[in-house]
């Protein structure tokens, strides 16, 4: 129940703690898991003093335990270690302070860690932060690599050599971390959100040399995976050896085998990055000579041909096609113009013979009224008539001769006789 207490009236402090007391003592024993930080074992003492972390949290509690109880694991247990225990909560009234006495320790096997992380890793793969399209890719030639790796680690030494040995002008920004322990998680991080926040660095690698399950627990962390997928520089993880596969080889942009192989894949060699420039350029230079060489063949055979070394037999040739035509034109023109000509003699020939004219050069002449008509029947001339008598080479004027004509052949009357006027 809550006190009622004010200004005038308040509660004394041991009154306050006992009461503390006594709620906690109601709460009863309770299993508790964590991750043991430290453990102090004084010589004689029957008591052992722990201090228990949460691992995902920043919370700490004391532990208290009879000398045998640890004892039962003390080959097992060492710092570091997660263990589950059953424990009562207990308040030290004198000094205020929160504790649990442990009646009972286990450690938390090796096979419940992998199971723990395998459902994690599940749930985290769910989320898609394991898809390969978040994946960025590594730049070809990174000027500020940041790492991250324990202080005067092999880790470190491994990934400096290999990378400056390969481009001496690479450069490093290094942070020294705790990478195993209750430290671990939360310095990783902030070592990994620093370095993703400078605007020089290129790439980020994560190391650490090889170690135990437990020695590698720090880098399965949920806190460290999200802050890994919420950077916007490249990760590179490179945590223990082969084998090791913690969570943070999962979420990173690429995953190294090992240190030595992180410093490989991140950092080009410049002596096959050289080599392969040589190669690309022979190969550059026998591509343009062959090509070249094509193409003198190509201009060589061209200026071979007859066309291009004596380009005017062309029009030679196109010429004397040009007279022959011409000339077999004009042949042919002058068949058909002789042709013509000769049916047009022909022609005129039959004309002349035929016509009223070549009639009236063999003597006879034609009889022409006043009006041009020509007289076909004597009834058709009246007497005193003047007729137009037309001849092969001019005409002249007629009369009539009153009387008639009797025909010297036939001696039948044609009509009056025809002569010269008076």
């Amino acid at each position: 129940m809550a006190l009622n207490t004010s200004p005038e009236a308040p509660v004394p402090v041991g009154q306050v703690s006992r009461l503390i007391g006594g709620w906690i003592d109601r709460l009863g024993a309770v299993w508790v898991e964590g991750q043991i930080t430290q453990i102090s074992r004084r010589p004689g003492a029957g008591v052992v003093f722990l201090t228990l972390r949460d691992p995902a949290h920043d919370v700490s509690l004391s532990v208290t335990c009879y000398r045998a109880v640890f004892d039962r694991v003390a080959d097992v247990v060492s710092e570091g270690a997660r263990v589950v225990l059953h424990a009562k909560p207990e308040w030290y009234a004198p000094r205020g302070q929160l504790s649990l006495r442990a009646a009972e320790i286990r450690p938390v096997g090796v096979g419940e860690l992998l199971a723990r992380l395998e459902q994690l890793k599940k749930s985290l793969a769910a989320e898609g932060l394991f898809a390969a399209g978040r994946k960025r890719p590594l730049p070809f030639l990174p000027q500020l690599i940041g790492l991250v790796c324990g202080r005067a680690s092999a880790a470190e030494r491994d990934v400096l050599e290999n990378a400056r040995h390969r481009w001496p002008a690479v450069r490093f920004e290094v942070r020294n971390v705790p990478v195993q322990g209750v430290h671990a998680v939360p310095r990783v991080i902030e070592a990994v959100e620093e370095l993703d926040k400078a605007p020089d660095v290129d790439v980020i690698i994560v190391a650490r040399g090889g170690g135990s399950v437990e020695d590698l627990l720090p880098f399965s962390d949920e806190r460290l995976v999200r802050s890994v997928a919420a950077c916007r520089t490249p990760v590179v993880s490179a945590i223990g050896h082969e084998p090791d596969s913690p969570l943070l080889d999962l979420v990173a942009d690429l995953r190294a085998s090992t240190p030595t192989d992180a410093a490989k894949r991140v950092v080009p060699d410049v002596g096959e990055e050289l080599t392969r420039v040589r190669q690309l350029r022979e190969r550059a230079l026998r591509c343009v000579t062959a090509h070249l060489d094509r193409e003198e063949r190509g201009l060589a055979s061209v200026r071979a041909r007859p066309s291009v070394q004596r380009p005017q037999r062309m029009v030679e040739e196109r010429e004397a096609q040009v007279g022959a035509l011409t000339d077999r034109a004009r042949r042919t023109l002058g068949h058909l113009l002789d042709r013509a000509d000769s049916e047009l003699s022909h022609t005129h020939a039959r004309v002349v013979a035929l016509s009223p004219a070549a009639t009236l050069r063999r003597g006879y002449a034609v009889l022409q009224h006043a009006d041009g008509s020509v007289v076909r029947d004597a009834a058709e001339v009246s007497a005193e008539e003047e007729l137009r008598a037309r001849v092969a080479e001019g005409e002249f004027t007629v009369r009539p001769v009153t009387g008639s004509v009797t025909d010297s052949v036939t001696g039948s009357v044609t009509g009056p006789a025809v002569g010269p006027p008076a």
